[in-house]
Formats: C-alpha cells, sequence, structure tokens
C-alpha cells in the first residue's frame, strides 16, 4: 500500500493574528503544550488585546521546536539551546553576506 504524505500551511499576513486555540491546531499540539512554550519563555504572543494572538514569527518558531525534538528527541531546554544557536548561525551568515564574505 502507498505512503501518504500530509502537507499542511498557514500563511498569516503581517496583521493576522492565530488565536492560542488555532495556533496550537496549526502546529499539531494541544493548547497545553503552547502554554508551556510561553512559560518557559519559548515563544511569546504578538498580541496580548483583546487576546492573545500569535503572529508567523512565533508559528515558524514553535514549529522549528518541535521538528528539533521529533528529529533529535530533545528536550524543550536543548531545543530552545539548539534553535538560539540555529539562529545565530544564521545571523552571522547574514553580516558575511552583507560584507561580501561569503565562504561556500
Amino acid at each position: 500500500m502507498g505512503q501518504a504524505i500530509v502537507v499542511a500551511s498557514v500563511c498569516l499576513g503581517e496583521d493576522a493574528w492565530l488565536a492560542l486555540d488555532e495556533f496550537a491546531r496549526a502546529c499539531g499540539v494541544e493548547q497545553s503544550f503552547v502554554e508551556e512554550l510561553m512559560l518557559d519563555g519559548l515563544i511569546a504572543p504578538s498580541r496580548r488585546e483583546p487576546a492573545l494572538g500569535f503572529g508567523g514569527e512565533e508559528l515558524a518558531r514553535a514549529r522549528r521546536i518541535l521538528r528539533l525534538q521529533r528529529d533529535f528527541g530533545a528536550n524543550l531546554q536543548c531545543a530552545a539551546v539548539m534553535l538560539d544557536l540555529i539562529d545565530e548561525v544564521e545571523r552571522l551568515r547574514a553580516q558575511l553576506r552583507r560584507a561580501e564574505l561569503v565562504i561556500d
């Protein structure tokens, strides 16, 4: 029998927000997991009033954390450190590109 591949995407504009339940659904997790990410300081809502709202950056960060957990079996703290290191490497590469010192 063939293997099914499910692809899901969420496109958010600059002024679009996902409520907590929508955000959890977009990540494929329970709301309690999103709340744990917030408590640990790994994500923060972009908007708090009139209700919590999450934008595209938070969604991308949460999904990256979930991939790190899945792919490497990392707990939240390890995933956060890994994500910070990945972000730093990307920032440094961008800085090298701007300085035209890109080394492939």
